[in-house]
C-alpha cells in the first residue's frame, strides 16, 4: 500500500475511535442520588400532619420539607429529621408558644389506647429567658393532647437546659383535667434524668446547680408512651443513663381533693393562684391524640404576668433569621418514631 495513503487511513481510524469514545462518555447514564424527605426517615408521618413555626399546617407530609423548620440532615452517616422553631412566630390558637410539631390524625380514648415512640436528641434550646420561670430554656418533644373538654395535656415530655450548664434535664408533666373552671389548672412534673420543672433560679439571671444526673444537648435518648386500658406506661432509655419507667392512670385521678395537691405544685403555682382539683375520672372517655417534634416553651411574654409560663426571652421583634442567629430557638432531631396500638407491657 502507498505509504501516504496508509498514514491517512491510520489517522482516520484513530480520529473515528476517539469520536466514538467521546460519544460513549457523553451517553453514559449519570448516577443521580434521589432527594430524601423526612417521610423517608419517619414512616409514621403518613398518619400525621404538622404545624410549622410560621403557623402553616401541612396535612400531606409525603415528600414534604421546609428548609427553615422541617428537613433532613446527616451526621456521622445517619439521617435525622430536624424540627426547628423560633421563640416567637405564629402560634396555634390555643397556645402562646411556637412549634414545629406533628399532630396525629387519628383520635383515641384512654380506654382504647395507643403507642408513640421516638429516638431523638435535642440540639438547641433558647439561651435567653427568665430563670425564675419553669418553662424557660425548654422544649416539649412529645405529647398526649386531649381533643375535647378543656383540651388539656395528660402528657408533655420536656427537655430543658439552663445557660452555662453542660447537662440538662428530661422530665414529664401531667396536666390535670380540671374539675370546674380550667383557670385553676396546673401541671405535676416528674424528673426522668436531672430536675423536674419545679427547680428554678432564685433570680431572673441566677441558675440552680447543674444536675449531676442530667443529659447533655446532642445526647441521644428514646421514649415510649404506651396507653393501654386507661393506664399510661412511660419508658425512657439513653446510653450511660439508667432506664426509667413510670405508670399513671388516665381514668382515675390522683388529685381529687385539695389535700392531694403536691407541695411542690402548691409552691410553684401559688404565684399565679392555681390550686384546682381534677375530675374524679380524669380523662376517661375523652378523645386524645399524640404530638411529636419541637414545641418551644420559651417565649417573649412578660414574666411578671405568669411566673410559670411567661419566660421573657429575646425574640428580636419576631425576626426569624435574627432569632436563629442569636440562640432564640429550639431544635430537635429525630432518627426514628412509630405510632401503633397500646399493649400490656
Amino acid at each position: 500500500m502507498n505509504k501516504p495513503i496508509y498514514i491517512l487511513l491510520l489517522l482516520a481510524i484513530i480520529v473515528n475511535g476517539c469520536k466514538k469514545e467521546q460519544e460513549t462518555q457523553n451517553n453514559k447514564t449519570k448516577t443521580v442520588i434521589p432527594k430524601q424527605y423526612p417521610s423517608a426517615i419517619l414512616s409514621h408521618l403518613s398518619e400525621m400532619k404538622i404545624l410549622l413555626g410560621n403557623g402553616k399546617t401541612v396535612k400531606d407530609l409525603e415528600n414534604f420539607e421546609n428548609n427553615k423548620y422541617f428537613f433532613i440532615t446527616k451526621e456521622d452517616g445517619e439521617n435525622w429529621v430536624v424540627f426547628k422553631t423560633p421563640n416567637s412566630g405564629i402560634t396555634s390558637k390555643n397556645s402562646k408558644n411556637t412549634r414545629t410539631e406533628l399532630h396525629q390524625n387519628k383520635e383515641w380514648t384512654p380506654e382504647t389506647g395507643g403507642k408513640l415512640t421516638g429516638t431523638l436528641k435535642v440540639k438547641h434550646v433558647s439561651t435567653s429567658g427568665d430563670a425564675r420561670v419553669g418553662a424557660s430554656f425548654s422544649v416539649v418533644v412529645g405529647q398526649i393532647h386531649s381533643g375535647e373538654g378543656h383540651k388539656n395535656e395528660p402528657l408533655k415530655i420536656f427537655y430543658k437546659k439552663f445557660p452555662g450548664h453542660k447537662k440538662g434535664s428530661v422530665y414529664w408533666n401531667y396536666e390535670i383535667n380540671t374539675k370546674g373552671s380550667n383557670s385553676e389548672r396546673w401541671d405535676h412534673s416528674t424528673a426522668v434524668w436531672g430536675y423536674d420543672m419545679s427547680v428554678v433560679g432564685e433570680k431572673s439571671d441566677v441558675y440552680p446547680q447543674e444536675p449531676s444526673e442530667g443529659i447533655a444537648l446532642d445526647e441521644e435518648f428514646y421514649y415510649e408512651v404506651n396507653v393501654h386500658k386507661g393506664i399510661m406506661y412511660l419508658t425512657f432509655k439513653s446510653k450511660n443513663h439508667e432506664t426509667k419507667t413510670f405508670t399513671k392512670s388516665l381514668i382515675d385521678s390522683d388529685f381529687k381533693e385539695k389535700s392531694d395537691i403536691p407541695e411542690k405544685v402548691k409552691k410553684q403555682y401559688a404565684v399565679i393562684d392555681r390550686d384546682g382539683v381534677e375530675q374524679p375520672n380524669a380523662y376517661k372517655n375523652e378523645l386524645q391524640y399524640f404530638k411529636q417534634g419541637a414545641y418551644n416553651q420559651t417565649n417573649g411574654k412578660n414574666p411578671e404576668t405568669n411566673l410559670v409560663w411567661s419566660t421573657g426571652a429575646n425574640i428580636y421583634n419576631g425576626d426569624l433569621e435574627k432569632q436563629y442567629a442569636n440562640g432564640s430557638y429550639a431544635e430537635v432531631w429525630f432518627k426514628s418514631g412509630t405510632l401503633g396500638e397500646g399493649s400490656l407491657p
